[in-house]
């Protein structure tokens, strides 16, 4: 082979490796690329040992019920995930019900508007956004209704990737980002017309806790709508493959404890709401919101490849290795949770604090 050969092949395969690694499999259209691929606020040298600290906790389960030990574990999970989340997810750290010839995109701003018009809310408005991530709920939320979105999230990285976001997207006057705990939120009782939470509140060890901080920062009259994590009532805690899937869905996903359909409006009236409304998302007529892990099937064997490579090159942590292979296995759990229906990720409840509450 000749020297012009040699080079072109060289800079072939250079160009595919740039490709495949820089270009290839990023969910964000600005932003986020697997090189650039971190442990959040945990520094490269300590992602494998926070991520050996997270597993360790489920072999102390009595310790994920204590409420004080519980945020901790949140954060360092989602200093973890957070990057490769942004990489092969989006900036919506959601499910959302499948629509007929829409985009995954499509159906996830669908589902995130919905849950803003449920609110009744006006152009400058106040709201709350328990749980906000990254953000993308909130800037599609705002962009949609004209409110004004607060955001609280518990990790400190992901409000500064928040932050980054609102300001690429024209939206840092309309939607600000707290860190802060929402069990114990910084905010003025009575002080915001409206809230809600999407996927969240499946973090809190006691769902009464995060419910009565929201209903102390609303104004009275004001709604409230959630979308919860829950098994339903075709879940068997008798059925040692239900009880497997359960728990592989709780262990990635750094819950304390997945709570029962049943559960959650017993929940809300006990700390003061009205149950305005009901329902699980998920249910048909709604598209199966678990099609988008098996289709998606593929992108995780090939994004671990390029994770593998990266942590090989010393570019990404070796710890994130790790960390894909937990988020790959998960989403088997969440699609078997899907599939037998004893799992959903979208019971939806909407309440109101009474007009006569303080």
């Amino acid at each position: 082979m000749d020297y012009f050969s040699l080079f072109f092949t060289a800079s072939l395969l250079a160009f595919g490796l740039y490709w495949f690694i820089c270009i290839l499999g990023s969910a964000e259209q600005k932003g986020k690329s697997a090189v650039h691929l971190s442990g959040g606020s945990i520094s490269a040298d300590k992602v494998g040992d926070k991520y050996n600290q997270y597993w360790s906790f489920f072999r102390r389960p009595k310790e994920i019920e204590t409420a004080d030990k519980v945020p901790a574990f949140v954060d360092t999970f989602y200093n973890l995930v957070t990057d490769i989340y942004e990489w092969g997810w989006g900036q919506s750290f959601h499910f959302s019900p499948s629509l007929p010839g829409r985009s995954h995109r499509d159906a996830t701003r669908a589902h995130e508007e919905f849950a803003v018009d449920l609110l009744n809310v006006s152009p400058g408005s106040h709201i709350l956004d328990a749980g906000c991530g990254v953000g993308g709920p909130m800037r599609a939320i705002a962009s949609h209704s004209g409110a004004r979105v607060v955001g609280i999230t518990i990790n400190e990285y992901q409000v500064k990737r928040a932050r980054q976001h609102n300001k690429k997207a024209g939206l840092d006057k309309q939607c600000e980002v707290v860190c802060g705990n929402f069990l114990n939120m910084p905010f003025e009782s009575s002080s915001f017309d409206g809230a809600y939470s999407i996927e969240a509140t499946c973090h809190a060890p006691k769902l009464e806790e995060v419910y009565s901080e929201i209903f102390r920062v609303l104004k009275p009259g004001a709604l409230y709508v959630s979308y919860e994590w829950v098994t339903t009532e075709l879940f068997r805690a008798d059925n040692p493959e239900h009880v497997e899937t359960i728990q592989g869905i709780e262990r990635g996903d750094a819950l304390p404890g997945l709570r029962s359909y049943d559960q959650i409006a017993e929940i809300a009236r006990k700390v003061g709401f009205e149950v305005v409304r009901e329902k699980d998302l998920a249910k048909p007529p709604a598209g199966p919101w678990w099609s988008r892990l098996k289709m998606g099937r593929i992108a995780y064997w090939r994004n671990h490849i390029v994770v593998t490579v990266l942590a090989w090159l010393g570019i990404a942590p070796k710890g994130v290795v790790d960390v894909h292979e937990m988020l790959f296995k998960t989403a088997d759990y969440l699609t078997r949770g899907g599939e037998t229906g004893i799992f959903t990720p979208m019971h939806m409840i909407l309440c109101r604090k009474p007009e006569t509450a303080n």
